[in-house]
């Protein structure tokens, strides 16, 4: 087992633990760190012989924890690009909600949303189940493939609702209401969920590796990767449906009190809104679930059933 789940494993066991624990990951200043010494800090894990139980304690070992759970992929043990690492999620995606979140004409969110949902795509692809295999041909090919259709999908649905409206001249007030404060949110929490769905498809296709309580791989399940990319799908829902819902109720209020007397004060509202929405979410989002994934015996395969005796086994559920 990579010593990344084996640090999720020890010590990422409950919410507030993982919590915590992403609040450290998500530095952005552990972007600054070159390959030399991501590479060093895995050297020392490596030799540092630490067991899946036993707790970090030693200062420098942790830090090489963070800097490898940070940058370097658990299943592949590859340097994860630097735009795609959990650190630079937050600075990257934050001015791309924020576009997504103007009010926009039709060809104008569509093209905010397909950069938008461009990033986190390339974000899932690069941080999901790194086991699945694809017999017919490459895995990547197939990814990138299903990655740009799910993209090209998500940013059509973004801005239909504003096509319908400008072409059938839907301009009443309750109209605007629907499609410019209340449809946001759970359209972009649902297409945000479909692209992970759809990029990380092969993983339920043909299976994700699952190991046993000593690493050891025991067998390759599609039911394991069919609840990893669940919890996945539902923790990126979760993350961008409560970034646009939260902000628009505050907003709405705010105009209903008349707290802010210009446009220009409501638009600093709604921006401090989200950055502080987003900001605060995506470690929520991302300790919904345990980074080491957990699936009991009796939910796999028969083929694995007969090759453990282990009642529960483990997966890495990507992020």
């Amino acid at each position: 087992m990579d010593a990344n789940l084996q640090f999720w494993r020890a010590e990422g066991q409950s919410f507030f633990q993982r919590f915590l624990l992403w609040a450290d990951v998500l530095d952005p200043l552990l972007l600054l760190k070159s390959s030399d010494e991501i590479r060093r800090a895995r050297l020392l894990l490596q030799n540092s012989g630490k067991t899946l139980s036993e707790p970090t304690q030693n200062d420098q070992t942790k830090q090489a924890f963070l800097l490898s759970l940070s940058s370097v992929h658990p299943d592949t043990d590859k340097i994860i690009p630097v735009l795609f690492r959990p650190p630079a999620f937050l600075p990257i995606s934050l001015p791309l909600v924020l576009a997504s979140s103007l009010p926009l004409q039709a060809k104008q969110s569509f093209f905010c949303q397909f950069l938008f949902h461009t990033y986190t795509t390339g974000f899932t692809l690069l941080n999901g189940n790194g086991t699945a295999k694809a017999e017919e041909y490459s895995l990547e090919q197939k990814q990138i493939f299903y990655g740009l259709g799910a993209i090209s999908y998500a940013a059509c649905i973004g801005a239909l609702p504003l096509v319908f409206m400008n072409r059938y001249t839907l301009k009443s007030s309750l109209t605007q209401l629907v499609v410019k404060k209340l449809l946001p949110a759970p359209l972009l929490g649902l297409m945000s969920a479909f692209t992970v769905a759809v990029v990380r498809s092969p993983e339920f296709e043909n299976g994700i590796e699952v190991m046993d309580r000593n690493g050891k791989v025991v067998g390759v399940s599609q039911k394991a990767g069919e609840k990893a990319v669940k919890e996945t799908a539902l923790s990126r829902a979760v993350l961008f449906g409560t970034t646009f819902f939260l902000p628009s109720v505050l907003v709405h209020f705010v105009e209903r009190a008349k707290l802010a007397k210009t446009p220009r004060a409501l638009a600093s509202v709604r921006m401090f809104a989200i950055t502080s929405v987003l900001a605060g979410m995506i470690p929520v989002s991302l300790s919904m679930f345990p980074q080491c994934g957990e699936i009991k015996r009796a939910d796999l395969e028969p083929e694995i059933l007969s090759s453990t005796e282990e009642t529960e086994l483990f997966y890495n559920r990507g992020i």
